[in-house]
């Protein structure tokens, strides 16, 4: 019997309990799956994963549940390496890629199998099936992804007794595994930037479920304008869970934590308490992305005068983000370098800095010195995926030190924000904080705007809130 709570009210199982609980259930083993549309393209991503590392054995973990408070656990999120060379989503996973003599390999996923009804682990225990729901039998989930499909309770012993190659391991994500196999921290760290290597260009799949994402994310934007005399009348949290609410209907739930700060909160880069007040007058930075079915974010962002209307001040701001994200995104096309697009958008953010007078000039020496910074704090944007910083391990060469190529997908998103308590700023700038972010996706003569369905410029985000503010 699995371990139960201390207080809990059973301290035992009686025998005749035991023999009843393993009587009388159907077979419901599923004959009709069907293998997903995302696992040929994985297929493809192991291959290219495989010529990287000839010879090699490579384990990717999909991860374990997470312990939030006592016995309660957080939603379980696979790890995004596995999920991308695999198209699975199952906990206490991994993917082996094993060598062979020809420098290819095979490869096959460990899983965790259906509990047996022939003892009492399918109904004791926290993690047991008729508590946390049905699993796929190993026979289905090999029908599902393509891949032959191992029980994971085996896979320990069996990576500790592999021999004959030496073994990488994704770190970090599965201790027992970890613990299983003897391997080079620099060298798994290179597993780990490969994995992010092979995520900068989106395929097809990839793209698709993208803009699946943003799709999804335009209207939830739209429902949170028409709730916003609600969130006025209570807080920040009555914009979250609006959005929330869309997330969960048509995906898997939010990509990220979302930032519905209104005011001076605007000011503050990550900011997810939500538990302040949205106020006639002020600015609403709102930045937020659903996830879909299939783990893909969006991550758009924007600042929304919750009056309806920006005041002067407000529309100064605003105009010079606009215009900034303007510059950016016209350098975000093939073989142009990464940084481009972070450059312009700089650039135009000091030029204006220094002509309000908040930094010293000339803009070209600011910019050269990053004087622009303590007011954009950020970089321009970044990759998005799987991961809404996606790609993170990357090596910098093919990230910020490489070139763009149609495919990959990205955010243009310059801000600025003036302190509450910033002195070198006028009073009636201080506590306003605006950001404006697009996710774009590379092509062959230029870029899509995914997410051109949202109003950008403040006439139209003026309009568009006329039109659907509650």
């Amino acid at each position: 019997m699995a371990k139960g709570r201390k207080n809990g009210l059973y301290s035992e199982i009686s025998e005749e309990l035991s023999a009843l609980m393993r009587t009388g259930w159907a077979d419901t083993e599923r004959h009709d799956l069907r293998l997903d549309e995302q696992a040929p393209y994985a297929a493809r991503r192991r291959t290219a994963l495989s010529a990287r590392f000839p010879g090699e054995r490579l384990v990717i973990p999909s991860g374990n549940l997470k312990t939030r408070s006592n016995d309660d656990t957080y939603p379980f999120r696979p790890h995004s390496g596995y999920v991308h060379m695999t198209g699975d989503q199952a906990r206490d996973g991994a993917l082996v890629l094993e060598p062979r003599a020809d420098g290819g390999h095979d490869a096959y996923c460990y899983q965790l199998p259906r509990d047996s009804r022939n003892n009492d682990e399918f109904w004791t225990g926290a993690t047991a099936e008729l508590w946390m729901g049905r699993r796929r039998s190993l026979a289905e989930s090999e029908l599902v992804l393509g891949l032959p499909c191992r029980d994971v309770r085996t896979a320990a012993a069996d990576l500790a007794a592999a021999s004959g190659a030496p073994t990488r391991i994704v770190r970090g994500v599965d201790p027992s595994l970890e613990a299983a196999v003897t391997t080079d921290e620099e060298r798994d760290d290179e597993l780990e930037e490969a994995l992010s290597d092979l995520r900068l260009v989106k395929d097809d799949w990839e793209i698709a479920e993208l803009r699946k994402a943003v799709d999804s994310t335009v209207r939830g934007f739209t429902d949170v304008i028409g709730e916003l005399s609600t969130a006025i009348a209570s807080s920040e949290r009555w914009i979250e869970g609006t959005f929330f609410r869309r997330a969960r209907l048509e995906g898997n739930a939010v990509g990220y934590g979302s930032i519905c700060a209104a005011g001076e909160h605007a000011t503050i880069m990550h900011w997810t308490d939500n538990d302040g007040p949205v106020r006639p007058g002020e600015l609403l930075l709102f930045d937020a992305g659903v996830e879909t079915h299939s783990l893909y974010t969006a991550d758009v962002t924007r600042t929304l005068p919750i009056s309806g209307t920006f005041s002067p001040v407000q529309r100064k701001v605003y105009d010079a983000v606009y215009e900034a994200q303007e510059a950016g995104m016209a350098a975000v096309k093939p073989g142009a370098a990464y940084r481009d697009f972070h450059e312009a958008s700089q650039r135009h953010l000091a030029e204006q800095l220094v002509e309000w007078g908040f930094i010293e000039g000339p803009a070209e020496r600011a910019y050269e010195l990053g004087l622009q910074r303590r007011f954009t704090m950020a970089g321009t944007g970044h990759m998005l995926g799987l991961d809404v910083h996606d790609c993170a391990h990357a090596r910098n060469e093919e990230y910020v030190g490489g070139v763009l190529e149609p495919g990959m997908v990205l955010t243009v998103e310059p801000g600025l924000y003036f302190q509450p308590d910033d002195l070198t700023v006028p009073e009636e700038w201080r506590g306003i904080g605006v950001r404006i972010e697009d996710d774009l996706v590379v092509t062959d003569d230029g870029h899509e705007n995914l997410s051109a369905g949202l109003p950008r410029s403040a006439d139209e985000v003026e309009e568009w809130m006329a039109r659907f503010a509650g």
